[in-house]
């Protein structure tokens, strides 16, 4: 389909563009900027006056719940959500059930996906076999189904000459490892942040040792064999001055915060509300501002959804029973425009966290998503048509996940999707 989106206010940080223009689109690719090259004739025009063309957001950690647990969420229904909120790349943790550690169970989620066609899936290989720890799984194998990186999801790896192993195993074919900076031994069954608040209202803590321990540990043993790390879901500040100083110090790392850290802190669990059980906890006010100004400064490459549907099953019990997660994948980009907004971010470089930071981050992973997070002649037109005056309110009618669970329920939040595009054919596109 040749499509032509006209007056629109395009901002495209990969490439430093921030401009009203046209955009024109053929043969699944952007075919130019202003001007229609020769020949070009629009099967559609959309006028764009007033909204933003933005490229299509690139989410790092999206459990759409196949196969294993389809009660909870499924790859067409989370899809749809995705598309909804202007996501057309998402990174899947491994932690499905079966495990992915197989090459067949990679290639039938890769079947899947296709057949949906709709939003680019990278599925993220088991690093241990059935995420456990004792065995490393054929990483060149799951490679050739179709995984882009390795990782244990939120499991954590108890033995440190099991990781060592793995990033030598990773390194030695350049291989990148996704990996949560958590030491089980401090994580424990805690479910909320240690401190005042975790302690009045009873419920066992998580310090924040439990991740600067994990943190100094994984960049020790990076040092000897120099592997590629994403640290995922950073949440205290201590973490992230470790990871500066590791940046600093020339590691290759990179690394990503869910969007509930960057605006949600240990005392809005209120009186014991399940849907901020969230897995990293909630930490503290200086934690949170320290998020931010990682964020703004670069420490902090990625924003990502952290998207993990819950049933109600699932999350109607006491806090400290309750499956940690919530839906995320509609709220991502209001998010981030809540948080441009929010801290004086300047709005290109607050859309790079979720569209060029993260394209980054899945190019060095996967050659195929080379051009992912950016608009350039001749990259696969996945974008969307943002309405950035348009406030919504977070209801359960209003979301197309399977699941509604989510901190921000009742919340009032800026930038309304109005159109997806993927691979030059509209996907999604709001009623009215």
């Amino acid at each position: 389909m040749n499509l032509q989106i006209k007056n629109g206010r395009v901002i495209d940080p990969a490439n430093d563009v921030d401009r009203v223009t046209d955009v024109f689109i053929s043969q699944g690719k952007i075919a130019a900027f202003d001007l229609a090259p020769s020949g070009f004739k629009a099967e559609r025009v959309i006028d764009a006056k007033n909204k933003l063309v933005i490229p299509g957001l690139v989410d790092l950690a999206a459990r759409l719940r196949e196969p294993g647990f389809e009660y909870r969420g499924t790859l067409e229904a989370e899809m749809r959500a995705a598309l909804a909120g202007g996501i057309t790349s998402l990174v899947l943790p491994p932690d499905t059930d079966p495990t992915l550690d197989e090459p067949g169970l990679v290639e039938m989620l890769k079947h899947r996906a296709r057949q949906l066609d709709q939003v680019n899936l990278y599925p993220l290989g088991a690093m241990t076999v059935g995420l456990k720890g004792e065995v490393i799984t054929e990483m060149a194998e799951l490679t050739e189904a179709g995984c882009v990186a390795f990782s244990q999801a939120d499991v954590p790896l108890v033995d440190t000459n099991v990781l060592l192993r793995a990033m030598q195993y990773a390194r030695t074919f350049d291989f990148m490892l996704w990996l949560r900076a958590q030491d089980p031994w401090l994580s424990g069954s805690g479910v909320a942040a240690s401190g005042a608040y975790a302690s009045r209202l009873g419920l066992p803590g998580i310090p924040v040792q439990a991740e600067t321990v994990a943190l100094n540990t994984l960049f020790e043993l990076q040092r000897t064999c120099a592997v590629r790390l994403h640290i995922c879901r950073l949440s205290s500040a201590a973490g992230i001055e470790l990871v500066r100083a590791a940046k600093r110090e020339g590691l290759p790392v990179t690394c990503d915060v869910s969007a509930n850290q960057v605006h949600l802190i240990d005392v809005d669990i209120g009186y014991y509300d399940s849907n901020f059980r969230l897995d990293p906890p909630l930490r503290g006010q200086r934690d949170r501002e320290a998020i931010r100004a990682a964020l703004a400064d670069g420490t902090i490459d990625v924003v990502c959804s952290d998207h993990t549907p819950v049933d109600d099953d699932g999350k109607m019990l006491p806090f400290a029973e309750a499956e940690p997660g919530a839906t995320g994948l509609e709220l991502l980009l209001s998010l981030t425009l809540k948080w441009a907004a929010d801290a004086k971010v300047p709005l290109s470089q607050a859309l790079a966290r979720v569209t060029s930071g993260p394209g980054r981050v899945l190019a060095g992973a996967c050659a195929q998503a080379a051009q992912a997070g950016q608009l350039s002649v001749g990259a696969p037109a996945d974008l969307c048509v943002v309405d950035p005056n348009a406030f919504w309110q977070v209801t359960r009618e209003a979301l197309l996940s399977q699941s509604q669970h989510t901190p921000f329920l009742g919340i009032e939040l800026p930038g309304r999707v109005c159109m997806t595009v993927v691979r030059g054919q509209i996907a999604w596109e709001l009623a009215g």
